[in-house]
């Protein structure tokens, strides 16, 4: 008789202890991943139950939850559209959440540890919980001048405090309405997304950190940068400037824009930035050698997957295992040479700022429902990308760019603009990119920016840098200069 009891009650035990377990294994272990489940129609409920907490430029509110009468009690609105939709992204019942909404959701619905006792001060007084409010660090004056500038131009621009790394303004386009994304019908929302995700141009993604591109001429920047911190290089050293350039090991060759003569088969290092010239800068990033030019790459930004905005920024690229003729191409911006907005507005913002790079960010403070600061970003060096000596070189060379070289048309009556143009050669059969980025006042930076518009914009073939990119940034930069 007592062997049955044993068994029985062993039986019993054991699927006592699974029971247990597999509780436990759910409410503690699997919590986390249930509640950001997707399919998880509580969580949507109890998320949109509660006031998500604003998005704000400028003092003004560009992403907030309006009290709706329906089951989900909250709906999110963008009052500006398209104008900040590669800031907030978009919050969606059918289709999750992008750009800040999604960097920023634990700070927006309250969840996060930083607002712990901002939640048990709301139990035990009764107080229905409110999410934080994210300030940017977005001007909204740069950001309207950049989106007015470029216009129905697919590309993107991006403007940067040198001084602080604070995201002045930040737009892809084509841009598009999350309001379309944040309707609490699921089958609407599902479409809305369905017919912008295969859309022309990628309007869902920010071209300035998500999309990468091959940079161009405005890569010269930093094979000047690489030279000038070799110690074997000034702005005035002389550098070979052949019409064309025949690469080693191969049959092919490199030429400048058109066809054209530098000047001579010696220029400057200073006039070969300023009026764009390809042989020069090819014959120069092959002298330097693949492990200077990684370097020095490197210093500026690039190869670096962790960087956050807070937005997870692609990694810009420099390639590997360069033979001599890829490094000559690699030196002027083309071949494996791949870069977002972003970075090259980092490596324009370092030379503003003295050699100093400093973190880019996107938020600047973040505030409870009752206006205490929850969190406040401080300015962090990123790296000294060059020298003081190398940085104030390079101001020069990219104020002859703007003065006497191809960005003429970043010229601003009054203020000394330093730029550097950029036409990327795209796969064939489809126009260049037009690249443009510079700083100003080129003595005292406030602001330095970056442009591209894709496929030479409403030029096509006919595009340059100085023709097309360089006006939307003089547009920014007036605008910054003006706030």
């Amino acid at each position: 008789m007592n062997t049955p009891l044993r068994r029985l009650a062993t039986i019993t035990l054991v699927m006592f202890v699974a029971l247990m377990g597999a509780a436990t294994w759910v409410q503690f272990f699997q919590a986390e991943s249930l509640n950001t489940d997707p399919r998880n129609v509580r969580m949507l409920y109890r998320e949109h139950g509660n006031a998500r907490g604003p998005i704000v430029a400028g003092g003004e509110a560009i992403a907030v939850s309006v009290p709706v009468d329906d089951p989900f009690g909250y709906q999110r609105t963008y009052p500006q559209g398209d104008l900040y939709s590669a800031v907030t992204g978009f919050y969606s019942i059918a289709n999750g959440s992008t750009q800040l909404e999604k960097a920023e959701n634990d700070q927006l619905t309250g969840r996060s540890d930083q607002l712990f006792f901002t939640r048990i001060r709301d139990l035990l007084t009764g107080k229905k919980p409110e999410g934080a409010a994210v300030e940017t660090t977005i001007l909204p004056a740069a950001q309207q001048a950049a989106r007015e500038a470029i216009g129905d131009q697919e590309g993107a621009v991006v403007a940067v405090e040198p001084s602080t790394g604070r995201i002045l303004a930040l737009v892809s386009t084509p841009g598009f309405d999350p309001n379309a994304l944040a309707v609490h019908s699921t089958s609407e929302a599902a479409a809305q997304y369905r017919a912008l995700d295969e859309a022309q141009g990628n309007p869902l993604r920010s071209k300035v950190i998500q999309e990468r591109f091959a940079p161009g001429s405005t890569f010269k920047l930093v094979t000047a940068a690489a030279a000038l911190e070799s110690g074997s290089y000034t702005s005035e050293t002389l550098v070979p400037s052949p019409v064309e350039l025949p690469l080693p090991q191969t049959s092919a060759t490199i030429g400048n824009f058109g066809g054209s003569s530098c000047g001579g088969e010696q220029v400057t290092l200073a006039d070969a930035l300023r009026i764009s010239c390809n042989t020069a800068f090819a014959s120069l990033g092959m002298t330097l050698g693949e492990d200077a030019m990684r370097e020095q790459s490197e210093r500026f930004g690039f190869l670096d997957p962790d960087l956050t905005v807070p937005m997870e920024v692609v990694e810009s690229v420099f390639p590997s295992d360069l033979d001599p003729a890829m490094l000559a191409q690699s030196a002027i911006g083309q071949r494996d040479v791949q870069a977002t907005p972003l970075q090259m507005a980092m490596v324009s913002s370092a030379i503003a700022n003295g050699g100093r790079l400093m973190t880019p960010y996107l938020v600047d403070t973040v505030r409870a429902a009752d206006l205490t600061v929850v969190s406040r970003t401080r300015p962090q060096v990123y790296s000294d990308a060059v020298s003081a000596s190398t940085a104030s070189q390079l101001t020069q060379m990219m104020v002859g760019v703007v003065e006497s070289g191809s960005g003429r048309s970043a010229r601003i009556d009054g203020v000394q603009v330093a730029g550097k143009t950029g036409t990327a050669q795209t796969t064939e059969g489809q126009a260049p990119h037009a690249w443009f980025t510079a700083f100003a006042p080129a003595d005292a930076p406030r602001v330095a920016v970056a442009v591209i518009v894709e496929n030479g914009g409403n030029l096509g073939n006919e595009a340059t840098g100085g023709a097309v990119a360089a006006p939307i940034a003089r547009a920014v930069i007036e605008a910054v200069l003006a706030s």
